[in-house]
């Protein structure tokens, strides 16, 4: 069970999360403003959940790309929303905190 909730929110393949974000990975912050200016990881883009479909463009031609929120639930909608839309190499980062232990 535990496997799959790591699975579930992308906190299973620590390493590989890591060597993604050190490589330059579009880093996308999907919780709400408010949440992003209480709080972010520095080199972040805030892009709502609820506006990722709309902006699809501005993931196109991102060799990597990282999406977190909260808890890994939003950015886990978010991974669907891009790869539904052809987006590949998304990566479910779960928490800002985690995703924020590996920035630089």
């Amino acid at each position: 069970m535990l496997n799959l909730i790591k699975n579930m929110f992308g906190n299973s393949n620590a390493p590989q999360l890591a060597n993604i974000i050190q490589q330059g990975a579009f880093l996308v912050d999907v919780r709400t403003p408010q949440e992003f200016a209480a709080g972010h990881i520095k080199g972040s883009v805030n892009i709502p959940l609820d506006r990722v479909s709309s902006q699809i463009t501005k993931f196109k031609g991102k060799d990597a790309i990282v999406v977190f929120c909260r808890s890994g639930n939003r950015s886990g909608e978010a991974k669907r929303i891009l790869e539904k839309n052809g987006i590949q190499n998304v990566y479910n980062g779960g928490s800002w905190g985690n995703v924020k232990q590996y920035v630089k």
